[in-house]
């Protein structure tokens, strides 16, 4: 019996702290354990009174400026979420209460490996609730120009990840890449692979009062035709697993883990979250799935 057609949070609480890649600012992260059907929810404990919970939902997002934003109907906003969801789908976590002290989750190496590492030391646990997935039963496209992002259907219970990418600038070129996310590809594929920007932009967004907060130790930068950082890259195509680690995140926002097939040319988090909106606007080309197998004997813990 699959542990995976069960939904799963923490275990324990796990913490964290870091710089905001584009406010500079410090932010402190404690991530709790939730129960059965809570979903994935930011608490802004610098936030007094009512509505400082923001829910982690497509229709929730607000900005796709650079960053996934989200913001509730209170105005209370959280931005820089893709990197932290994506890890929450990558390592299997359904439910989720993530307590933050700032506006921005904290940028870490500029990829979801810190958060992998935070939820495999703070350990999952397996709930009673049967975990709902998203089936996909038809196409769903979008474009805006040269961009474009589908879902279509696959015969398989995971998520299928096709992306491309091409820059006019041979420190990156023309990259493609191809993931099926079954249980421990994320963390061993994905979760390395760091956000990234061009020297010459740094400026123009610290003028407009992004980019604050980052560095060499939390982007790959790249000036001219070259790459920046001493320590050179992770892989030769980390920019498109980049891509692909952030459209995971972008697509957690569904609502649920997805079976079916991501494509895309040139992704970004306006096409993903283009994507996510017209997905559920149209509930034909869908439907909600549960796992077949009975409750194992031996499951001692609920939520």
């Amino acid at each position: 019996m699959s542990g995976t057609q069960f939904q799963h949070t923490l275990a324990s609480t796990a913490i964290c702290a870091g710089i905001g890649v584009h406010s500079g600012e410090r932010t402190k992260l404690v991530l709790k354990p939730a129960a059965e059907n809570t979903g994935i929810r930011f608490v802004r404990t610098d936030v007094m009174g009512q509505g400082r919970t923001v829910m982690a939902v497509g229709t929730a997002v607000s900005d796709v400026t650079l960053c996934t934003t989200l913001t509730n109907d209170a105005g209370v906003s959280v931005s820089v979420v893709e990197h932290l969801l994506a890890a929450c789908a990558g390592m299997g976590i359904d439910n989720l209460i993530v307590e933050i002290d700032g506006v921005e989750v904290p940028i870490m190496d500029g990829s979801s490996l810190v958060f992998c590492e935070l939820i495999q030391s703070a350990g999952l646990r397996q709930q009673r609730a049967k975990r709902r997935r998203i089936r996909i039963l038809s196409d769903i496209f979008v474009d805006d120009g040269t961009r474009w992002a589908r879902l279509a259907p696959s015969s398989g219970d995971h998520l299928t990840l096709n992306a491309r990418i091409d820059y006019d600038n041979p420190a990156i070129g023309v990259q493609d890449y191809s993931v099926e996310l079954t249980p421990g590809r994320f963390m061993a594929d994905i979760a390395f692979a760091r956000t990234f920007g061009f020297a010459h932009d740094v400026e123009k967004l610290k003028a407009i009062g992004l980019a604050r907060g980052g560095s060499l130790d939390n982007a790959i930068v790249i000036d001219g035709t070259s790459v920046m950082n001493p320590e050179g890259l992770r892989s030769v195509d980390e920019f498109v697993r980049h891509k692909v680690l952030d459209a995971i995140g972008d697509l957690m926002l569904a609502g649920g883990a997805i079976a079916g097939e991501y494509s895309a040319n040139e992704p970004g988090h306006s096409i993903n979250n283009q994507l996510v909106r017209k997905l559920l606007a149209m509930p034909q080309a869908w439907c909600w799935e549960t796992g077949s197998e009975d409750m194992p004997a031996d499951l001692r813990v609920s939520a």
